[in-house]
């Protein structure tokens, strides 16, 4: 079976989901992501990554995540014979129910972080995995 992928969509999907994080973890609920990672603006500027090389790996990372959704989309579209941005959508729930929910939980059950910040990190991807599926499955 040949994979056919529409990079300029998984290019498209990853900028959606950079823009819906910057907005999520800004002016959303930028203010309570810091108080619950013990962040200031101070600690932020003192951090050995700079800004920029943190959202240039991030962006990478979400071209990843994009780029392996939409393998996802295309073979559950073979399976189960549907298309569009609702088969993306659905795609990108079963990928964060699966993957994203079990992943971030160590945050809490490892690593002592409050559980309304892995709260908040699983609904950012709840929200992004199924918008970025839509966008994917809309343009295949």
């Amino acid at each position: 079976m040949e994979v056919v992928i529409n990079y300029w969509a998984v290019f498209g999907a990853a900028v959606v989901a950079m823009i819906l994080g910057a907005l999520w973890y800004g002016p959303v609920f930028g203010t309570q992501w810091m108080t619950m990672t013990g962040l200031t603006p101070e600690g932020m500027k003192a951090m050995k990554m700079l800004p920029g090389m943190a959202m240039g790996l991030g962006f990478i990372t979400t071209l990843l995540m994009a780029y392996v959704l939409s393998h996802v989309i295309v073979f559950a579209s073979a399976y189960l014979r549907m298309t569009g941005p609702m088969s993306g959508m659905s795609s990108g729930f079963w990928m964060w129910l699966g993957f994203a929910v079990p992943l971030t939980a160590g945050a809490f059950l490892w690593e002592g972080k409050p559980i309304k910040l892995w709260l908040l990190n699983a609904a950012y991807y709840l929200v992004s995995l199924p918008i970025m599926g839509a966008i994917l499955g809309y343009f295949p």
